[in-house]
């Protein structure tokens, strides 16, 4: 039937021979997969290869034998079945067979699948390791780097020698992949994020929309920072991971996003940093500066960033442990600045409560502590780190 393709093409012309295929090797369609993990002996195994070779001699000279065997490649490539598809590439299947349902080839199936051995098995028999599917336009890497069970095969591309850098028709590379697919709860990709920056992946790579690792990572803390107690907690050790990760390689945690001042991840770090006080520590341990690096002092001052959340959280703070809890956060960050930041950019005018004359709880306490840096920083260099 000429006039069929795609999909009713192999309903009514090859999957039967697909069938056949499958139950040879023990696995027939619908049976809901499992037994590719089954442990096989010698014989056993001896005995599939020369069923299904039998098989593929009495079917060969069938009109729609490539297609056919090309089909089940897939199938095979998907349940890891290497033995299997060895056969099958040896009597002629294409290895970049589309499936018609999800236009993915065996390469991509075998990746999202996580079957590391087939990846190895069909790049050495010539798969294009770059090739990129129809719908997504996504690479093997790609695929491989956005899901932390997937890493076995990243590895195995990156070995094989897939570019580590190569972006897809929006300029995504595999690891904005990666950190775009994290959601820090049910999604932890800080190992394949790692290994692609271990590989040389671009830590300033950026979409032609303008989605930086930055941008992907600041996302995710204001995704904390509205979600509940538990969910927060668990995304903030996911950003906090993968900030160590950022920064070891290099990543400018303190300029702005765009040229519109959309908030860095210091900024916002700063500006909740009572909710987000583990990262604030980490970025100033780190030596970020506390002004932007894109727009100077003008667009942020870290200082006075610090000072603004600590006034506000006082203000709302009914609890006096927790005012003082609050107070020593702030002068934590705040000796730790003195430690690891060169200039710590002092406003020339800060707008704090008047003691006495403002109904603010903690006028007085924001007042000293303001007063303890001036007069810290009024010091001689040799002395402010005593």
């Amino acid at each position: 039937m000429p006039f069929l393709h795609g999909f009713r093409r192999i309903i009514y012309e090859y999957q039967p021979l697909v069938d056949a295929v499958m139950c040879v090797v023990g696995l027939e369609e619908g049976n809901g997969g499992g037994q590719e993990d089954r442990v096989r002996s010698p014989e056993d195994e001896s005995g599939l290869c020369t069923s299904l070779v039998e098989l593929l001699e009495r079917e060969s000279q069938s009109e729609v034998f490539v297609e056919g065997i090309s089909y089940a490649l897939f199938k095979v490539a998907e349940r890891g079945l290497v033995s299997a598809a060895e056969i099958l590439l040896r009597y002629g299947a294409y290895l970049n067979f589309e499936d018609p349902v999800s236009y993915y080839n065996p390469l991509h199936i075998a990746v999202l699948r996580n079957r590391p051995n087939m990846v190895r098995l069909l790049v050495g028999h010539g798969a294009d390791i770059e090739k990129r599917d129809r719908i997504h336009e996504s690479s093997p890497l790609d695929l491989a780097s956005e899901e932390s069970e997937r890493l076995p095969c990243l590895l195995t591309l990156l070995d094989l020698g897939a570019d580590v850098n190569a972006r897809d028709k929006h300029g995504k590379t595999p690891l904005l992949h990666a950190l775009a697919s994290s959601d820090g709860l049910t999604v932890h990709n800080t190992e394949n994020i790692h290994l692609l920056l271990q590989r040389g992946a671009d830590i300033n790579a950026a979409t032609v929309d303008g989605e930086t690792v930055e941008s992907s990572l600041v996302f995710l803390v204001k995704e904390a920072l509205e979600a509940n107690v538990e969910d927060a907690a668990e995304i903030g050790n996911f950003c906090l991971k993968t900030t160590q990760l950022l920064l070891a390689h290099g990543v400018d945690p303190s300029s702005c996003l765009n040229e519109d001042g959309e908030p860095s991840l210091t900024q916002t770090s700063l500006e909740h940093f009572d909710r987000l006080f583990p990262l604030a520590v980490l970025l100033i341990q780190s030596g970020a500066s506390l002004a932007c690096s894109y727009h100077g002092n003008s667009c942020w001052s870290g200082y006075s960033l610090l000072f603004q959340r600590l006034q506000a959280a006082l203000q709302q703070c009914s609890d006096e442990s927790h005012a003082s809890e609050l107070l020593e956060q702030a002068e934590v960050l705040l000796d730790l600045a003195r430690i690891n930041v060169p200039t710590l950019h002092l406003p020339p005018r800060l707008e704090l409560p008047v003691p006495g004359h403002d109904p603010h709880p903690y006028a007085q306490a924001l007042v000293d502590l303001h007063s303890r840096v001036v007069e810290h920083e009024a010091s001689p260099p040799a002395l402010r780190c005593l």
